[in-house]
């Protein structure tokens, strides 16, 4: 079957989201530029096509920053950088954004965030509004164009910038979200819509609705898929590997590290919470899709588990459903990244997303 090539990018752990056993933290694996740098270059010699840095206000280091550092490492790898919606002004977020562009040459992604910021509470609605506001202020002057913005947040009137992307347009904004609000939001604005791991069936009914969410604004969404990866020479290996990861997790200190994250009651974690729940005994949502990394972990919370071939079809199987961008990652995210690139990147046919 002819399938369309897909973009596969990795992860760095930013936010201190490295470990050899779950749930155990190992001072050599906290964030650091030298640990994240090294994913980073890992997964560009692997031939990623895009590698997420995320972000993380109590945990880790800044994204934005760490960007502008590794850009000059780079050749040919796209950084997808995460930015949280209310850290910044809209203008100067966009200059940011504009400047980390054409430090990569033209090879940046933004991943859109609308969670709640570190001592505030906001309602979902007008939070979510926000980041629509947001991501319309950013794409009018990232297009080069000038700005006259009335909105319930911001009101601003501004020239055209003079510094502006390598393209001259903005770059793809990523973005994910479950509830009424955040699938809204992502219908009006963003151009990649991401999903965390789930049975067959709900993934495809999200892709349904989120197209037709975003023909309602006569706009067309690409897909994006979030999770991890175990890959083994064989099956019996790949679930050894896994099963080793949640060896030492002390039940209390994954609910600690679940809760520390800002977005733990959101309704996508509550959907990675129920397909935990509902997994079988050995936390295989359905084949090859393990549910145990969300025992320790907030947000993405199932890895694709499987040999080679496996793990391979489990891809294909998105791609047939619509998806056309992965961001993967393993523990530990640089060797993890190694046997990917070795087992299963050679196998697929991938590349950047286009704007288009």
């Amino acid at each position: 079957m002819s399938r369309p090539p897909c973009e596969v990018s990795w992860f760095s752990a930013l936010c201190d989201d490295d470990y050899e056993f779950l749930g155990v933290p190992d001072p050599m694996l906290k964030s650091s530029w030298e640990h994240c740098r090294d994913i980073v270059l890992q997964a560009e010699a692997g031939g990623f096509d895009n590698i997420l840095l995320p972000s993380g206000y109590e945990l880790g280091i800044d994204s934005t920053a760490f960007a502008a550092a590794i850009a000059p490492h780079l050749k040919r790898m796209r950084l997808l950088v995460a930015v949280r919606i209310g850290e910044m002004w809209p203008p100067q977020l966009a200059r940011q954004i504009a400047t980390l562009d054409r430090l990569l040459e033209g090879r940046l992604t933004v991943n859109i965030i609308s969670s709640d910021m570190p001592g505030e509470q906001m309602p979902s609605g007008p939070r979510y509004g926000r980041t629509v506001e947001a991501m319309h202020i950013l794409k009018t002057l990232l297009d080069g164009q000038a700005l006259d913005h009335d909105g319930a947040h911001w009101k601003l009137k501004l020239d055209p910038p003079r510094i502006t992307t390598v393209s001259g347009r903005a770059p793809l904004f990523y973005f994910g979200g479950l509830s009424e609000d955040a699938r809204e939001a992502a219908a009006r604005g963003c151009d990649v819509f991401l999903m965390w791991p789930d049975r067959r069936e709900v993934v495809t009914g999200i892709i349904a609705d989120m197209t037709d969410r975003a023909a309602k604004y006569g706009r067309t969404l690409k897909f994006g898929y979030r999770a991890h990866v175990i890959v083994r020479p064989t099956e019996a290996e790949a679930r050894v590997a896994a099963d080793r990861l949640l060896s030492r997790l002390d039940a209390e200190q994954g609910a600690a590290i679940r809760a520390k994250s800002l977005d733990s009651n959101s309704v996508g974690v509550a959907a990675q919470a129920a397909l935990r729940e509902s997994s079988g005994e050995d936390g295989y949502a359905e084949p090859h899709l393990w549910t145990g990394i969300g025992r320790a972990r907030s947000g993405c919370g199932a890895a694709i588990v499987g040999d080679p071939d496996q793990v391979l079809a489990k891809l294909n199987d998105y791609r047939d459903m619509g998806i056309e961008a992965f961001i993967l990652s393993g523990y530990t995210h640089a060797t993890e990244a190694d046997l990917f690139a070795r087992y299963v990147l050679p196998k697929l046919e991938h590349g950047p997303l286009g704007l288009g």
